[in-house]
């Protein structure tokens, strides 16, 4: 099995997962960088490329803590018995000012926190999240017919040459 091409951009960061879906189904606002507290083995397999956000979430506990809920990272093939849970919950490292602010953006009515990235950023893995506030269908439909007539544009400029 051939290995999942890292693509790694100018600011020095290899992106690893990139959530597309949340840009179709959220308005994406703010967004924030946030670390990640893993286990050895769920590095082993981020850095083969591996793993998922389609189903992931965040949560703010009361507490005033930050977990990434449902991401997926596949066991390492390579692991043993001590190889981690795929979607366990996994603590985000943020600073208590942006905690707080996040905090009061949740308890908007409509609003809830959405993973975009997974990446690494200076051998750290990173999640950068983003408020996101739900589309509804015709947003949706209006997304999809922008992007088709880009395409069309593109398509048209490209015979063109």
């Amino acid at each position: 099995m051939a290995k999942k091409q890292q693509r790694e951009h100018a600011d020095g960061t290899k992106l690893i997962v990139s959530n597309r879906r949340a840009r179709f189904d959220y308005h994406l606002d703010d967004r924030y960088e946030a670390g990640l507290v893993l286990q050895g083995t769920e590095v082993k397999s981020l850095r083969g490329g591996k793993g998922s956000l389609a189903e992931a979430w965040v949560k703010i506990d009361p507490a005033g803590e930050a977990w990434l809920m449902q991401a997926h990272i596949p066991e390492y093939e390579f692991g043993n018995r001590f190889n981690h849970d795929p979607t366990r919950p996994r603590k985000l490292l943020l600073h208590r000012r942006e905690l707080e602010k996040l905090a009061r953006a949740v308890g908007a009515q409509g609003v809830t926190l959405v993973p975009t990235r997974l990446y690494f950023r200076e051998g750290k893995a990173k999640l950068e999240l983003a408020v996101g506030r739900g589309k509804n269908v015709a947003d949706k439909r209006q997304t999809a017919a922008k992007r088709d007539a880009q395409r069309e544009i593109e398509r048209a400029l490209k015979r063109r040459r």
